[in-house]
């Protein structure tokens, strides 16, 4: 199967951050592609309090050799102080798919 790929999970302010942080990750060849998934609400627990809040997540496809670069540049881009980015491998897939997100996720040179 070769080098794992990653489905990343990641939630994000509003539909436009998602859509920000999504394009550059695929223009930086982070990910070879994010799917934006807007109109989420998220209940969780935050400084003690839980809250209720309105948030858009994505899903970035990426290979385990890019997520720590991947990692980072949402921490870059993104504003929250501690975002939600999971990693989850695939345990299998379809070889033309993940040959392709391997080679969309290869720095050119």
């Amino acid at each position: 199967m070769g080098e794992t790929a990653y489905w990343v999970y990641v939630t994000a302010a509003d539909e436009v951050e998602a859509r920000a942080i999504g394009r550059a990750l695929v223009e930086e060849r982070l990910a070879a592609c994010v799917n934006l998934l807007p109109g989420h609400r998220s209940i969780y627990r935050w400084q003690g309090e839980v809250r209720e809040e309105a948030e858009a997540a994505f899903v970035a496809k990426t290979t385990a050799a890019r997520f720590a670069a991947l990692s980072a540049r949402i921490r870059d881009l993104h504003s929250y102080e501690t975002p939600a980015i999971l990693a989850l491998p695939a345990v299998a897939g379809d070889a033309a798919f993940l040959d392709w997100l391997r080679r969309e996720t290869t720095e050119p040179g």
